[in-house]
């Protein structure tokens, strides 16, 4: 195995730099160090580790990696920061198409697009990366903060994301994936599973997005997600306007929303603490119910229905007490009044009119918890709870098992 290159060309003594530890590069160092990085990056070979010095790092232009097995290693995600707020070309911060990828302690800020795009490979590890939009939340910041696709074998860990206009933790298209002990904080989704099969998803902090955890499945993808696991994560208080782009699919989801299973099948949500979200703390829909283009059409290939859903052990706070919806707060009142909430786990009710109740059950085991089904289907008419039809289980999944941990 050929032993790994260190790359020493960024670490020049900070003099060189322009910049003292924890300082800026100023033109026309700055420029200096964004030509040297990019060199490095795009001369990159297997077993390369390129440690990138602490220092806030400006870049005009984005920057890509193609080489199998290297490593970007900074000195910390509040030392070492690319920052991107003066980008005039390229659709991401980082771009990333190999596999045996490590990146870790640094932050990607301001980038005009997604801040870290992962696209393809295996056995990829993001440990302690920041991805922020340091503006705030806003329409205009890029899509993604940390945005692995098609890839498989992926850990996102020890990370945070902030101010993405769609999803801050997001992994799509992908197979055998965890995402633990990370906080995503004003995104429009806070982390979300998308057409992936097998997901870890647990130890997280989700809190002031629009939404906090999502499950989804989406149509015309190469592959249906299945089999995520949300667990053991503490989601609160995603109350956050949606500042999504008009058209996209998080465009749709209500404010308040915690925890969110679209179209996705045999997904448990257990040991999590679920709080004030003013929809509700858990939301079960089809694909029918976020439509984002608002024409409900029947799909040749794709399932939109949520299936062998499994709930149980967790801890629920208040929530569902003015739901970001027209149709939602007006079924709000008439059940339960001016006053009152909704259960804690809200069903738009549109089932699969080809199989039985057992074969989609949405299964609850905790405590007092209930099941409002809104009886979507036939436009809200019958709107109600019957937790018979919930007291079940799964066979539960097995836990996602990465070579690359």
């Amino acid at each position: 195995m050929e032993k790994a290159r260190y790359l020493i060309a960024l670490a020049l003594p900070w003099l060189a730099l322009g910049c003292e530890p924890g300082g800026e590069a100023t033109a026309p160092d700055a420029g200096r160090f964004e030509d040297a990085f990019r060199l490095q990056l795009e001369t990159a070979v297997p077993g390369d580790i390129i440690d990138v010095p602490r220092g806030v790092f400006h870049f005009k232009r984005g920057l890509s990696l193609t080489a199998d097995g290297v490593t970007i290693r900074g000195a910390g995600m509040d030392r070492t920061v690319l920052n991107f707020a003066g980008q005039v070309a390229g659709a991401e911060g980082l771009l990333v198409t190999g596999s045996d990828f490590t990146i870790e302690d640094l932050a990607i800020e301001d980038a005009v697009g997604d801040a870290l795009k992962i696209n393809g490979g295996r056995n990829i590890a993001v440990r302690r990366v920041r991805a922020e939009w340091t503006n705030g939340p806003a329409t205009e910041n890029g899509a993604y903060g940390i945005y692995p696709v098609q890839t498989e074998n992926t850990l996102i860990e020890d990370s945070i994301a902030i101010g993405a206009s769609d999803a801050g933790l997001y992994v799509g298209q992908s197979r055998n994936v965890i995402v633990r002990n990370s906080r995503a904080e004003y995104n429009v989704a806070g982390i979300e599973i998308e057409n992936t099969v097998h997901a870890d998803v647990h130890g997280n902090t989700a809190v002031n997005n629009t939404g906090g955890i999502l499950v989804f499945n989406m149509p015309d993808l190469p592959e249906e997600g299945h089999s995520t696991r949300v667990f053991d994560n503490d989601v609160m208080g995603n109350n956050t306007p949606n500042f999504g782009v008009p058209g996209t699919a998080v465009a749709s989801i209500p404010a308040g929303s915690g925890v969110v299973i679209n179209a996705n099948d045999r997904v448990e949500i257990f040991d999590n603490r679920i709080t004030g979200h003013r929809t509700a703390n858990v939301l079960i829909s089809s694909y029918f119910s976020t439509n984002y283009v608002g024409q409900r059409k029947e799909l040749e290939v794709f399932d939109p229905f949520p299936e062998t859903i499994y709930i149980y052990g967790n801890t629920f706070g208040p929530g569902g007490d003015a739901p970001d919806m027209e149709d939602l707060e007006a079924v709000r009142l008439a059940l339960y009044g001016a006053g009152g909430r909704f259960p804690d786990i809200v069903w738009d009710g549109v089932r699969n009119p080809e199989k039985s109740a057992a074969e989609y059950a949405i299964c609850v085991d905790n405590g007092d918890a209930e099941v409002l089904d809104l009886d979507g289907g036939n436009g809200y008419a019958n709107p109600g709870s019957d937790m018979s039809l919930h007291a079940c289980s799964h066979e539960k999944l097995a836990a996602v098992d990465l070579a690359s941990t």
